[in-house]
């Protein structure tokens, strides 16, 4: 019986983003992103199946186009980039339920919390680049509730709006290249 080769995949910074999206006063959505990031795709054949993915991504790159914002962000009322420096994901099943459709679950820690999420990944396809590269392509979306995660900070307005939302959209468009 032989066993199939694993295949590294390390995400690609320069093709790729890592957004979340919050309501503000229940009425508009803040877009935020990342712009440190790591992540690790591990496979065996390349319709990644089973795969093993883990992700990193440094807090204090945190941007929401607003400095003031940001600063709050880092803060101990959010995520405290001083003491917790990076969020991290590790996949604990990567299951195929269609075609380039996938489910993965697996273990988020933001602060000192870690809960297990869900995801929907689309894999958009595997080419080669004209540099002799393999890479793979990704949409990933979940939903997470701050508040689960120690990021409590709240306010209300003197008209009773809710500041920050608690449900948090994760959207990353990312691409892997084949190690």
């Amino acid at each position: 019986m032989t066993t199939a080769t694993k295949t590294l995949w390390k995400i690609d910074p320069m093709h790729s983003e890592v957004q979340f999206k919050v309501k503000h006063l229940v009425i508009s959505t803040v877009t935020g992103s990342f712009g440190s990031y790591d992540g690790k795709i591990e496979a065996e054949g390349e319709d990644f199946k089973n795969a093993k993915a883990t992700f990193t991504a440094d807090i204090d790159s945190i941007s929401t186009n607003n400095k003031d914002r940001d600063k709050h962000l880092k803060s101990d009322d959010f995520f405290n980039a001083e003491a917790f420096q990076q969020l991290r994901f590790e996949s604990t099943n990567f299951d195929k339920i269609g075609d380039g459709k996938y489910k993965v679950n697996g273990e988020l820690t933001i602060r000192d919390v870690t809960k297990e999420i869900e995801l929907d990944v689309v894999h958009g396809g595997t080419v080669g680049d004209q540099y002799g590269q393999t890479k793979a392509g990704f949409e990933i979306e979940g939903i997470i509730n701050r508040k689960e995660f120690g990021l409590t900070w709240s306010a209300v307005t003197e008209a009773g709006n809710v500041v920050v939302g608690d449900e948090i959209k994760l959207q990353l468009n990312v691409q892997f290249v084949r190690n």
